[in-house]
C-alpha cells in the first residue's frame, strides 16, 4: 500500500463546562487528505483549495505532525499529503487538529498502523502547537477516537473515551476571525473557588448525563461561569443566539473552540433542524455571512475512504 485516502472531521471543543478538555467529533464537515509514501525522508505538502496555507513543511500543522510521526519511527522515507480543506482555518470547528490528525492517521495506515490512537493524538499536537502555541489536545483527540472524549491530562497523554446518546450538533459558523492567541489573552487571570467549584460540578455532572443518556441533567449541566461570560463579547448576537436555540428546543450549548462558531446540541435530528432555522433568524439581524451545519455527533474520528 502506497497511497490512503481520509476524511478528517471538524470538532468541538471546550463544550461550555469543559474548557481545555472535553471534546466531540462531528460528522461533517471534513477535510478530504490523501497522503503517500515517497522514497525522500522529507514531507511534501500539495494543498487543493484557495485558503493559502503554507506548503512549507515546517509552517503547516500537517507536515509538522507527520514530521513528529517519522522522527518516532526513525524512518528512512517520507510522506507527500494532499490536502482539500473544507473546514475553514479560524473558524473554531477544528481546522488544524483536522489536518494533523488525517495527516497522521493515514501515514500510520500505510506503515500498518504501527502507532497507538493515543501516540497519534501525541503527534497531532506537534501541529496544534504550531497552529497556537500550546499542546492541547481537545480537539485532536476527538478527531481521531471518535465520539465524545476527555483530555485527562496532556502530560502524561492521557484520554477517555466517554459513552454518549443519540445527539445532533448545530453549528453556526460566523464569517469573522477570532485567533486563538486572542481570545486566550482575556480569559481571567484569577477564579473565585465559588465559580470553579461550580463548574468543575457542571463537567463531573455532563459527563454522568452523557454517559447516561440522562437529557434533563445534561441541559442543567451545560452552563460555564468562567470562560462563556469572558469570551461571548467577541461574537456578534451571541445571547440572542443562544436563547433563540434554547426556545426551539436545544439542550445546550455555547462557543465552539475559541470562536467564532457557536454548537448547540439536540436530542433529535428534527429538533437540531428547528435550532438551525431559530439560528439562522437570530444571526441575520447581524449582518455578518455565516454558514449553519447540522450534524450527529458521530462514533468515528478520521475515517478512511
Amino acid at each position: 500500500m502506497h497511497e490512503v485516502s481520509v476524511r478528517s472531521p471538524a470538532t468541538v471543543s471546550n463544550v461550555v463546562c469543559g474548557f481545555d478538555c472535553l471534546g466531540f467529533a462531528l460528522e461533517e464537515p471534513f477535510d478530504e487528505m490523501t497522503v503517500r509514501k515517497i522514497e525522500a525522508r522529507e514531507v511534501r505538502i500539495i494543498n487543493r483549495d484557495d485558503y493559502g496555507l503554507p506548503t512549507d513543511p515546517a509552517k503547516n500543522v500537517a507536515g509538522v505532525a507527520l514530521q513528529a510521526l517519522m522522527d518516532a519511527g526513525h524512518m528512512d522515507h517520507g510522506f507527500e499529503i494532499e490536502i482539500t480543506k473544507h473546514i475553514k482555518p479560524g473558524s473554531g470547528i477544528g481546522s488544524s487538529s483536522a489536518s494533523s490528525c488525517g495527516a497522521v492517521v493515514a501515514a500510520n495506515r500505510l506503515l500498518g498502523d504501527r502507532f497507538s490512537k493515543l501516540e497519534l493524538v501525541d503527534f497531532a499536537m506537534a501541529g496544534e502547537m504550531l497552529a497556537s502555541g500550546s499542546r492541547h489536545a481537545d480537539n485532536a483527540a476527538p478527531c481521531i477516537y471518535g465520539g465524545f472524549t476527555l483530555v485527562r491530562s496532556v502530560d502524561p497523554l492521557d484520554i477517555v473515551e466517554i459513552k454518549f446518546p443519540a445527539l445532533f450538533a448545530t453549528v453556526i459558523h460566523p464569517q469573522i476571525e477570532i485567533k486563538t492567541s486572542e481570545a486566550r489573552a482575556i480569559l481571567p487571570k484569577d477564579v473565585p473557588l465559588t465559580d470553579a467549584v461550580q463548574n468543575w460540578s457542571n463537567l463531573g455532572a455532563l459527563v454522568a448525563a452523557l454517559s447516561s443518556g440522562d437529557y434533563d441533567l445534561m441541559a442543567r449541566s451545560m452552563v460555564d461561569l468562567i470562560v462563556e461570560p469572558a469570551r461571548k463579547s467577541l461574537i456578534p448576537k451571541f445571547d440572542e443566539v443562544k436563547n433563540a436555540c434554547l426556545a426551539a428546543g436545544a439542550i445546550g450549548g455555547g462557543i465552539s473552540g475559541s470562536g467564532p462558531s457557536m454548537f448547540m446540541l439536540s436530542r433529535t435530528q428534527e429538533t437540531a433542524e428547528a435550532v438551525k432555522t431559530a439560528m439562522h433568524n437570530a444571526y441575520s439581524q447581524s449582518g455578518i455571512e455565516f454558514n449553519i451545519y447540522v450534524s450527529r455527533i458521530h462514533p468515528e474520528g478520521v475515517r478512511f475512504v
